[in-house]
């Protein structure tokens, strides 16, 4: 397990925070996409990529690395804001999110970008990939110590394919397979617990013989001692059900299903108007992270 020091948190949290920012810089750009998820992931993908994952940007597919499946694909604005800054290729590409020729596109293409694992778009299918990755890793070797790290959405668990994969997992024991979970309670059509009740999942995900895990998403020594214990675990895969803040860091946005789809300059104008939503969005983001403000903004 990676320990981490004060000051190693507010380094990742700063850079959560620049995530965020290339975020709503992306999708304002882009003129569509995902707002909610992204955000609310921020702090997780830079844990992840910055202090976690065995990984090495100037060799994507570099033999010892650790493996990140993105199923939930619609939420990769945060897959690609992280993937910037860790150096996979400039920041300045992430404006060409979602335009012709790009290779940002709405979901992630394996082959398009290097350093993405796989191509991700029909919700419910990314698990199934992490397993089957997570089952050849152990062919190979045994004695493996390279993690499979699938990120998932709450409302893909609404999927069977998933539960089907699960059921794989548990039944081949897969130890090198941590799953993650994005609990941000909402989906494009309105917040799960009405749409399709997930819960307990705690109690769901142990009767499929996984170890399981519940973490605030947003305390990143709380998310990174979940996924220490989750790599020492043996004999089993293991879950972390992340409860996270929908659309994090902009309170204006925050917990609202309409944000789900929707970029800013897009999203609901009961409480900023669109032509406000990113210059709003920035602002809120820049005085979180300790920046001032230009007074033009």
């Amino acid at each position: 397990m990676n320990y981490l020091s004060s000051e190693d948190v507010r380094v990742l949290e700063g850079r959560a925070n620049d995530i965020r920012l290339s975020i709503i810089e992306m999708l304002v750009a882009a003129g569509s996409g995902h707002t909610a998820g992204p955000l609310d992931m921020a702090d997780i993908f830079a844990l992840l990529y910055f202090s976690v994952l065995k990984h090495n940007p100037e060799e994507p597919n570099w033999e010892d690395r650790d493996r990140l499946v993105l199923s939930a694909g619609h939420i990769c604005p945060v897959l690609y804001a992280t993937m910037a800054h860790a150096g996979y290729f400039p920041v300045e590409e992430l404006t060409t999110l979602r335009k012709f020729g790009t290779r940002l596109q709405g979901h992630p293409h394996r082959t398009a970008l290097p350093g993405v694992e796989t191509t991700s778009g029909p919700l419910g299918s990314g698990l199934s990939q992490a397993v089957g990755m997570a089952i050849a890793e152990r062919m190979d070797n045994p004695y493996t110590s390279k993690f499979i790290y699938c990120v998932t959405g709450d409302g893909e668990w609404q999927e069977g394919q998933m539960w089907e994969a699960a059921m794989l997992a548990g039944k081949e024991q897969l130890h090198n397979l941590v799953v993650i979970v994005d609990r941000n309670g909402i989906q494009i059509d309105g917040y799960t617990k009405d749409v399709m009740p997930l819960e307990s999942l705690r109690d769901k995900f142990e009767a499929f013989n996984f170890d399981v895990q519940e973490v605030d998403g947003h305390n990143i020594r709380m998310v990174n001692d979940a996924i220490g214990k989750a790599q020492s675990v043996y004999g089993q895969p293991s879950v972390i059900i992340a409860h996270t803040v929908a659309a994090k860091g902009v309170d204006v946005f925050e917990r609202d299903f309409r944000w789900h789809g929707n970029p800013p300059g897009k999203g609901p104008e009961d409480r900023v108007s669109r032509d406000e939503q990113s210059k709003v969005a920035l602002k809120k983001l820049r005085t979180l992270g300790g920046m001032i403000e230009p007074s033009d903004s």
